[in-house]
């Protein structure tokens, strides 16, 4: 409860100043010139002004606020290593303990640091700002940390914090701690498929001199090198990229003894691969209405380099001139076909038949060239059903289908089998939702026995129309028709024939997306979300590893034919894998090196600034030997320091809320009156005497 006077003048200030001033004037001649009752008229004048000041008696009733303290509790992942966990709990329930014995001060506990997928680092000033937005900094008595001192938000400045109060760190950990981390200096984030790319590292020892190291290099969990460092030391190391998309690049070192940890020990660096040009090779046995259909796809790609043969003289037009006469332009077989055959990444044969042209010797190269690695797709057309087809050349061993010699003609509609409704280059086709699909028909079909081979695609009474085949290391894809052509000028409506051809010469090209057998990671948000392609019926479960170690089984559920999903949280920063026992998948979670685990030995020297400058400390908890150390917490009042040598302080703030006000006026009613009337009395007795 508080008292005080207020005014509320009756008249305007200048009035009231000029009331005052004449009253002070006529008192100070009275009293000069010592009149008889000079006193009591004085008196009389003053009240008079101060009536018209209006004079107030003011009654506060007020309610004292609690000071405001807040205890941040460090759950980062750094925090699980040794004993830190229960460390942290014991310092927790002491200072839940003792600052409930301070009267006047209000205690609120916030966690922070938690790994959630997406924050780098751990962040509790964060939490702290958090925690008192709703209270003003007059009532902050200060903030007590539970850390192991690896904070990645400290203020500049204590003037940042928003509050003048101290501001203790109470530190987890052993002194003593050691450690060994694989540091990245440069790494590419792109790489050229079939090039190198260089990585540069560093192995780091903390708490120990540095030592050797066996550092294990491994690319999409495939060992590729083992070598020894030494820590401290810059090492170079060359990775080359074997395929388009993510390829993950683990490093990793050995561990050192009593290692704090060793999920450090390994970096990851994820390097997309991007191919520089493809080089596809097409010819075209003749001129045709659907010869430009290749052409006008291929060249519309700005990543494909094309070279483009077209025989003009088909086997019929023979005379007997020699081939070389009759080229506008001489067709390079021998350097194409064997000389640089392998330089080509696809090779396309579209209604090529035998023509004495490529001699039987370069078909050979052809077929070695798939079993190499290579691709060829055949777009066939009644060429391959006679005398003069591919089949009867050495190409036969790799074609999937010979043909029976006859040509289905006719109008009919091109469906999916129900493996084509599976594989990645035909499943989900616009249009062949719906029966019969929503796209235009084809007038011919080569007549085939597939002996080995997916078809994917079909043609009347299920006869093959497109087949995909794997041979040795490399892929063949054979169209039975020639009719494609009618999609790409729009006939009833065209079809699907760009995504068809772009998703086929990509498999033949091994596209990682395009793999009838897959697993896969893609971090969705906050989720880590798995896909399973597979051509069976059902699908394994999958195990999940997380980068601290820890395991989760997974159960799919198909979302589509071929595909299977799951979901699972990304709770952690870095590595994750996947694997159901036949394929594994890796993907990194965040940041390649997150800095939560550059440095997990505990210290006092990142909280010790901001510590200092706000009048409190940052001590450790326990010494080597892990025997707790924790200091009293008092409530002090005016002091600029807030730590002793086993105490730590809190500053206890004076701030109250008003409840209630009550109001007397001196001068109005019946108070005033007898004020004024005694005066005026009073002067008129003593002039009466």
């Amino acid at each position: 409860m508080g008292f005080g006077v207020t005014f509320s003048p009756l008249v305007p200030n200048e009035v009231l100043w000029a009331a005052l001033a004449v009253a002070v004037i006529v008192a100070a001649l009275l009293l000069v010139i010592r009149s008889r009752g000079a006193m009591v008229r004085a008196v009389a004048l003053g009240l008079a002004a101060l009536a018209l000041a209006n004079p107030s008696l003011t009654r506060e009733d007020r309610e004292a606020l609690p000071s405001v303290a807040v205890v941040v509790v460090d759950k980062s992942p750094s925090q699980g290593f040794g004993d830190r966990e229960k460390q942290t709990e014991a310092v927790r329930a002491a200072l839940t303990q003792r600052l409930g014995r301070i009267a006047g001060l209000e205690v609120r506990t916030v966690e922070a640091g938690q790994a959630d997928g997406e924050t780098d680092g751990t962040r509790l000033f964060n939490a702290l700002g958090a925690a008192l937005a709703d209270v003003p900094p007059d009532r902050v008595a200060g903030a007590l940390f539970i850390t192991d001192g690896r904070v990645h938000d400290v203020p500049a400045e204590a003037a940042q914090l928003g509050f003048a109060a101290p501001v203790h760190a109470l530190i987890t950990g052993r002194p003593g701690e050691r450690d060994r981390r694989v540091q990245l200096v440069s790494a590419p984030r792109f790489g050229i498929v079939g090039q190198t790319q260089t990585v540069v590292l560093r192995v780091e020892d903390q708490g120990t001199r540095p030592a050797p190291a066996q550092l294990t290099i491994r690319r999409d969990g495939e060992t590729l090198e083992t070598r020894n460092v030494m820590a401290g030391d810059q090492v170079r190391i060359q990775v080359p990229i074997p395929h388009a998309g993510q390829n993950i690049v683990e490093i990793e070192a050995s561990p050192i003894d009593n290692e704090l940890t060793t999920i450090n020990n390994r970096a990851v660096v994820a390097i997309d691969g991007v191919r520089d040009k493809l080089r596809v090779l097409l010819v075209s046995g003749e001129p045709h209405a659907g010869e430009r259909t290749w052409r006008n796809l291929l060249k519309s790609d700005a990543s494909v380099d094309l070279v483009h043969f077209t025989i003009l003289r088909p086997p019929e037009k023979q005379d007997g001139t020699p081939i070389n006469e009759l080229s506008l332009i001489a067709f390079p077989t021998r350097e194409l076909f064997q000389q640089k055959i392998n330089e080509f990444h696809l090779i396309i044969f579209d209604r090529y038949a035998r023509q004495g042209v490529l001699p039987v010797m370069y078909l050979d190269n052809v077929a070695r060239y798939v079993r190499n690695g290579g691709a060829v797709l055949v777009a066939a057309g009644p060429d391959y059903a006679s005398p003069t087809s591919l089949w009867r050349t050495p190409l036969d061993v790799v074609l999937p289908a010979e043909p029976s010699g006859r040509t289905t003609e006719g109008p009919f509609f091109p469906t999916l089998s129900d493996l084509g409704k599976r594989h990645p280059v035909t499943r989900g086709l616009e249009g062949a939702d719906s029966d019969p699909p929503h796209w235009s028909r084809f007038f011919r079909l080569v007549d085939a026995h597939a002996d080995k081979g997916t078809a994917v695609m079909q043609g009347p009474d299920n006869k093959p129309l497109l087949l995909l085949s794997r041979e040795g290391e490399g892929r063949v894809a054979l169209l039975l028709s020639d009719h494609i052509w009618l999609w790409a000028r729009g006939y009833e409506g065209g079809g699907p024939h760009l995504d068809l051809l772009r998703r086929l010469s990509h498999w033949l090209m091994k596209q990682p997306d395009l793999e009838e057998e897959a697993l896969r990671l893609a971090v969705r948000g906050k989720d880590i979300e798995v896909r399973r392609q597979s051509m069976g019926d059902d699908v394994e479960p999958v195990t999940m590893t997380t980068p601290a170690g820890q395991t989760r089984m997974l159960n799919l559920d198909k979302s589509e034919p071929g595909v299977w999903k799951a979901v699972t949280q990304a709770n952690e920063l870095g590595l994750w894998r996947a694997t159901d026992g036949k394929l594994t998948a890796l993907v990194n979670v965040g940041p390649a090196n997150p800095r939560e685990y550059a440095e997990v030995t505990s210290s006092t020297a990142v909280l010790s600034s901001i510590a200092t400058a706000t009048g409190g400390d940052a001590r450790r908890i326990a010494d080597a030997s892990g025997t707790l150390n924790i200091p009293r917490i008092l409530g002090v009042r005016s002091t600029d320091t807030y730590k002793g040598e086993d105490w730590l302080g809190l500053k206890m703030r004076d701030a109250s809320v008003v409840r209630g006000i009550g109001v007397l006026p001196l001068f109005a009613g019946l108070l005033g009156l007898l004020l004024l009337i005694g005066s005026l009395a009073a002067t008129w007795m003593r002039e009466g005497r």
